[in-house]
């Protein structure tokens, strides 16, 4: 083991006329607390050579098991003690507010109220775009990439027993009567069945009435099939109140999915004065300009102070 290893290692010995200079460093701490919150003195720790901090009770009202730290130095070879910080610093059972967290990470599902805005980050992964028309199948089409060029090189058509059938045709309108059902939904079960579902989220709520945008434009609404499937669809935004439950389209709250973006990085106003441009000053003024003698009358060079 090195001598230096040795000597970091053991315990600097605190210098004496820093370590007596206890009034001096009182006298700091009651100069920057209010009068009477600086308590006993606790202890008086080494901090480097000719270095030490004094450490006072803090009787602060909540501030409990703080304490005020003052520390004081001398230079080499003088005998005046120096004042050099003054600081209040939390001790080992001291009362400390809790961990930041940012808001992303403390938002819980539920916390939203009518009136609060949820801004979407615009790469949110719960989002992706839409269906633009184009000639390319849908994110979540179940023809995938690779068949959709193989059908275009070979003009084949592909069928999926999976697909759910055409609005309109045959197939939909078959199932939409219950056709393989013993009984369906009546016209007054669909009516009731939307009538208690709008009074829960419908466009007469609280949330509603305080929403930026109703549901039929946000994002995480999943369509339903069937007649509802008109005026009601399924909440899919976890932090929303509405998650996992049918609304009605004209239902909203802050979390819409296109209501508010994340606020973009300040920039940082032009500046006042303009230090790249340079003035231009005339150093002699024109003889035209009238705040000068006739150039029979001007003074020679040498009046100038040169020789």
């Amino acid at each position: 083991m090195s001598a230096a290893t040795t000597r970091s290692r053991t315990p600097r010995t605190p210098d004496r006329l820093c370590v007596e200079a206890v009034e001096l460093a009182r006298a700091a701490a009651e100069e920057a607390a209010f009068p009477g919150v600086v308590g006993a003195h606790v202890s008086a720790v080494a901090e480097g050579d000719r270095v030490v901090t004094h450490f006072f009770e803090s009787k602060e009202p909540g501030y409990r098991g703080w304490r005020w730290a003052v520390t004081v130095t001398r230079a080499s070879r003088a005998k005046n003690v120096t004042l050099d910080e003054t600081v209040l610093l939390p001790g080992d059972d001291a009362l400390l507010a809790p961990e930041w967290v940012p808001w992303s990470e403390r938002l819980r599902p539920g916390d939203m109220g009518p009136g609060d805005l949820l801004p979407t980050d615009a790469e949110d992964l719960r989002l992706e775009p839409g269906w633009s028309g184009e000639d390319t199948p849908p994110p979540n089409s179940v023809v995938s990439t690779e068949m959709a060029e193989l059908v275009e090189a070979e003009d084949a058509d592909v069928t999926d027993r999976a697909v759910v059938p055409v609005r309109g045709s045959i197939t939909s309108v078959a199932e939409e009567l219950g056709m393989r059902r013993a009984r369906v939904l009546s016209r007054y079960g669909l009516h009731s069945a939307a009538d208690r579902w709008d009074e829960s989220f419908g466009a007469k709520t609280p949330m509603a009435q305080a929403a930026p945008a109703s549901c039929v434009s946000c994002g995480f609404l999943v369509a339903i099939g069937g007649s509802l499937g008109q005026a009601f669809g399924v909440c899919a935004n976890e932090f929303s109140p509405a998650d996992g439950r049918l609304v009605s389209l004209s239902y909203g709250c802050g979390g819409h999915s296109e209501a508010a973006v994340m606020p973009a990085p300040l920039r940082p106003a032009p500046p006042v004065l303009d230090s790249m441009a340079s003035d231009e000053f005339t150093l002699r003024p024109t003889p035209d300009s009238g705040s000068v003698p006739d150039a029979e009358t001007d003074l020679p060079a040498e009046d100038l102070g040169h020789s």
